[in-house]
């Protein structure tokens, strides 16, 4: 990655509708050149995705949920395939530390997160404790990532 694919990609990360002259523009590059670069970053997996960025509240998901997730080895792949799964689950993580996972979990309220534990979380036999941390506010959600300074190794 040079300089220009490092511009590029802090533009669109937090710009994913730019026009292809916009993206040409922040990076000082011709828009076919900027298309080009697009295209490639795309196809090496570096732009993982297009998406659209949804405000939870507006769409039946205004509970964010931090979930700490204990597993036995015996059933934890099982476990995990069926959380990753689940619309409600928006990232699981394997963690160091006391617990084994630690979970994301959009909902709708209290009720919502009730039966996710109820219905998911609690049939897993693998699954041997978990806690439940509801957030009262996001003070910042992102899904931009730092990019590495030029001359720093990617």
């Amino acid at each position: 990655m040079d300089d220009y694919d490092r511009l590029i990609c802090e533009f669109v990360q937090t710009r994913d509708r730019a026009s292809s002259a916009d993206i040409a523009q922040a990076a000082g590059l011709a828009v076919s050149t900027a298309n080009d670069r697009v295209r490639r970053l795309t196809a090496s997996g570096v732009i993982a995705s297009w998406k659209a960025r949804l405000a939870p509240e507006k769409v039946g998901a205004s509970l964010c949920a931090f979930m700490l997730i204990d597993m036995e080895f015996e059933g934890e792949a099982e476990a995990v395939e069926i959380l990753a799964g689940q619309p409600e689950v928006m990232e699981l993580h394997h963690i160091t530390g006391a617990h084994s996972y630690l979970a994301k979990i959009r909902v709708e309220n209290t009720d919502g997160l009730q039966e996710f534990i109820t219905n998911v979380l609690k049939p897993l036999g693998a699954v041997t404790c978990s806690e439940s941390i509801i957030s009262l506010k996001a003070i910042k959600e992102s899904s931009s990532v730092r990019i590495s300074p030029p001359g720093e190794d990617i």
